[in-house]
């Protein structure tokens, strides 16, 4: 196989992966409600923030292992990754800290990722590069919707706004790097082994994101005193009715288990574009 040729070509050649080390709201006080007053959206994506350091720390570490025999670009690609999870990591500590600082508690919600990720530890590395691969399609597809409606983040605090546009372009952007090396690791496994294990485990991380993060918020709007029918309807609500992104993502998320499935099946580089034409200059 040439050093240049992709196991699978699906990813655009032209594709550049970017870092843009940016900062946001570094001097300012977040609102405890920054999105729009509604303390539902901002405890879902507050709940989405604290997965963050942690979560994205591990996909560093899954993919790296598997950085010295991957052929070009797909080596060049995993270090720009790396590095735009290393900032994306600490723009979400800062985050993190300034939620702190409006008086949340994340420990609880810290403390179900580092348990979640635990279970990987005595596995073998393929185990983790899966997990990462399916989470990075996951974290894509909810990038993309961010994106391509305004409405998810209208009214929100602007800095905060920023940061999760900035997000969600570079998620975007390096989408397909954790899929290819996963290609490229399993390279020897027959079609049917490759589609069985990738199925199971984004069933299984289906299952697990959606349960934690909604547990992570109705953790922390049981600290803003909600809680009961009135926090479970609500946050139910935003989230699968309206705005409703995890409804609004379901096509995409099906589309994983489709033979053939790339993340650049969709090139969706125009959000990228849009993002780069209209974002504000770092804060």
């Amino acid at each position: 196989m040439n050093a240049h040729t992709r196991i699978d070509g699906s990813t655009p050649s032209d594709l550049t992966i970017t870092p843009r080390d940016r900062r946001f709201g570094r001097d300012e006080q977040t609102p405890r409600w920054w999105h729009g007053g509604n303390p539902y959206a901002s405890a879902l994506y507050n709940a989405l923030s604290a997965t963050f350091p942690l979560g994205e720390a591990f996909f560093v570490e899954s993919v790296r292992k598997f950085r010295n025999d991957a052929p070009e670009p797909l080596a060049s690609e995993i270090r720009a990754f790396t590095t735009q999870e290393v900032i994306h990591s600490r723009e979400h500590l800062a985050f993190n800290r300034r939620a702190a600082d409006a008086g949340y508690d994340l420990k609880p919600l810290e403390t179900r990722v580092a348990d979640r990720l635990a279970l990987t530890r005595d596995r073998p590395d393929i185990v983790s590069l899966a997990a990462t691969m399916a989470l990075e399609h996951f974290t894509a597809i909810l990038a993309h919707e961010l994106l391509a409606d305004p409405r998810h983040l209208a009214g929100a605090d602007a800095a905060t706004a920023d940061l999760w546009r900035w997000h969600a372009t570079e998620e975007i952007e390096h989408k397909g790097v954790a899929y290819d090396t996963w290609l490229h690791a399993t390279k020897a496994w027959p079609k049917r082994k490759r589609w069985e294990v990738k199925a199971k485990v984004m069933l299984l991380v289906t299952r697990n994101f959606i349960v934690d993060r909604t547990a992570g918020a109705l953790e922390l709007l049981r600290q803003d005193g909600i809680t009961g029918f009135e926090a479970w309807s609500n946050l139910i609500w935003y989230m699968w009715i309206r705005p409703g992104m995890m409804r609004k993502i379901f096509s995409a998320w099906a589309s994983f288990f489709r033979p053939g499935f790339h993340p650049w099946n969709e090139d969706d580089r125009d959000l990228i574009a849009r993002y780069e034409a209209d974002a504000p200059l770092a804060r």
